[in-house]
């Protein structure tokens, strides 16, 4: 019976890793295909190559009798391989005949292996025996399952396989994808002025590399899937080019006509990071920062995470037209290999037009929903709902629509002091809020006027919580401002997470608890 190593754990988990021979054997693939490949089809290519180098070797012991097998008879002197023992090779150094009547004449062989190991098997044994090999056939009829090899040890082989190719200068990668740098086509500065032309004509883009590649000329005998990688690679190295598709699909657009946005973070998103104690939050009040679900928080997303999120939205979001990529929105929208920023299209879950609008991963935001809120005079606080659809680049963006009536909510004030101050003022709303957190502004240059830059230090954040509360609490008969009334109200002038806000609350004398999420000053 033959024992394929290549179907041990041992083998892949213990022994493997990718040899200079495993790099020759990728490189020709390369040669000969002309084709850029993903990191699991080179694994895959390299441990099926692996079975069948086993095959071809085991093949070539058979035929020269050099794997032990009970019915064989052999001398003393030559040397076997055991499949029973994991293929090692020992010595014939001994024999004898062997004793008992069950299985008639036979002889015992003494085998000496390396480490001074010596076993005795039985040898031109006349009964039949489970080591015994039928023909050599029998290498045809029970191949090694490279499926289930992946299946089982597909991860690290992946890993092994990614980072050897690290290490070889020619190899290059773009969006999953490796080839040899020697072998690209020639896409010179006259293809990507091209490239970038088309790219005007179609007011920045988003386009796929094959409508690029029909209006520049290269060659037609290459190939035509490294056609689309060798101008891939060639504009994912020129600045002037923003690879912006999701995972799995390459779209170009021109950095220069991208929203500025996109490219520059706005003012109002920006956050320099302040040290603050977070163990001196509450139970109640870290609640509230997972409820808040702040992306500036940078919570663990959830376990199994929800097909729609419904959350509310914050001043700094409403001005410039974003929406947080928080823990619990950020699974909904596209993601990407490389891309920094990705394309998503909203859909308005009023009337089911499309919006474009813009992920940018590293800054945990998404641009494009200025007119959305403007169209249908969302407030800050608004419940915005964002629900996943069959298509990953899709989402659809939503809320509860009702007939307008009128509310008292926190107006936002500019005061001649160059201090924020809020007044109670009746304002039409025909969409859905949380009231702790809604917020009004008339004078919207004025508000803005008053942004604290992120370099500025000064105030600080006590101060201006202070002077907030102060204002907030004038508001109320029992002079109290809820945890997240407050949040909203800093989120105006200063971007800042609760965490900072909430242990400042706990931790500084001049504010005081008074149940559940209320504090007022002092």
């Amino acid at each position: 019976m033959l024992h394929f190593q290549t179907e041990t754990e041992q083998y892949w988990t213990e022994k493997f890793e990718i040899t200079n021979e495993d790099m020759e054997y990728i490189f020709n693939i390369f040669l000969e295909e002309e084709t850029p490949l993903s990191s699991h089809e080179i694994a895959r290519r390299v441990v099926q190559h692996r079975v069948e180098q086993e095959v071809t070797a085991l093949r070539r012991r058979i035929e020269r009798g050099d794997i032990f097998q009970p019915k064989n008879t052999y001398g003393i002197g030559q040397q076997l391989f055991f499949p029973a023992l994991g293929y090692k090779m020992g010595e014939i150094v001994a024999e004898r005949p062997g004793n008992n009547p069950e299985f008639g004449p036979f002889t015992v062989i003494q085998v000496s292996f390396s480490g001074g190991d010596t076993r005795e098997f039985a040898s031109g044994l006349q009964a039949p025996h489970q080591l015994n090999i039928e023909g050599i056939e029998v290498l045809d009829e029970k191949p090694v399952d490279v499926d289930t090899i992946m299946q089982e040890y597909g991860n690290d082989i992946i890993y092994l396989v990614e980072e050897r190719l690290r290490e070889e200068e020619d190899i290059v990668y773009f969006a999953s994808r490796y080839f040899l740098r020697s072998l690209l086509a020639d896409v010179g500065i006259v293809h990507l002025h091209l490239a970038e032309a088309v790219l005007v004509m179609h007011e920045g883009g988003p386009l796929d590399t094959l409508s690029i590649l029909k209006e520049i000329d290269l060659p037609k005998e290459i190939n035509p899937r490294l056609q689309t990688f060798s101008l891939d690679y060639a504009l994912f190295n020129d600045k002037r080019f923003d690879e912006v598709g999701p995972a799995g699909k390459v779209l170009w657009y021109l950095r220069e006509m991208e929203p500025p946005e996109v490219t520059i973070v706005p003012e109002q998103l920006k956050y320099q990071s302040i040290d603050y104690n977070w163990q001196a939050l509450s139970d109640e009040m870290a609640a509230l920062e997972y409820e808040i679900d702040d992306e500036l928080s940078n919570l663990r997303s959830p376990s199994k995470p929800a097909d729609s999120v419904t959350f509310s939205l914050i001043f700094p979001h409403r001005r410039v037209g974003t929406l947080p990529l928080n823990s619990r929105l950020r699974h909904l929208f596209p993601t990407a290999y490389e891309a920094p920023r990705v394309l998503v299209t909203f859909v308005d879950g009023q009337t089911n037009e499309e919006i474009v609008g813009w992920v940018v991963r590293e800054h945990h935001y998404v641009y494009g929903l200025a007119d959305f809120y403007r169209r249908y005079k969302l407030p800050v606080g608004v419940y915005l709902t964002i629900r996943r659809t069959d298509d990953p680049s899709r989402v659809i963006i939503d809320f509860v629509n009702h007939r307008p009536h009128t509310e008292w909510i926190r107006l936002a004030v500019p005061g001649s002091d160059n201090k924020l101050h809020f007044e109670n003022h009746k304002r039409s709303i025909g969409a859905d809020y949380d009231d702790l957190m809604v917020l009004g502004a008339d004078d919207l240059k004025g508000v803005d006027a008053l942004w604290i830059p992120t370099a500025n230090r000064e105030p600080g954040l006590f101060e201006l919580m202070r002077d907030l509360m102060s204002e907030l609490s004038r508001l109320t008969p029992q002079h109290t401002v809820h945890a997240k009334t407050l949040y909203s109200a800093v989120n105006v002038i200063r971007r800042c997470p609760p965490g900072p806000i909430f242990s400042t609350l706990a931790t500084r004398p001049e504010f005081e608890h008074v149940g559940g999420p209320y504090w007022r000053l002092t």
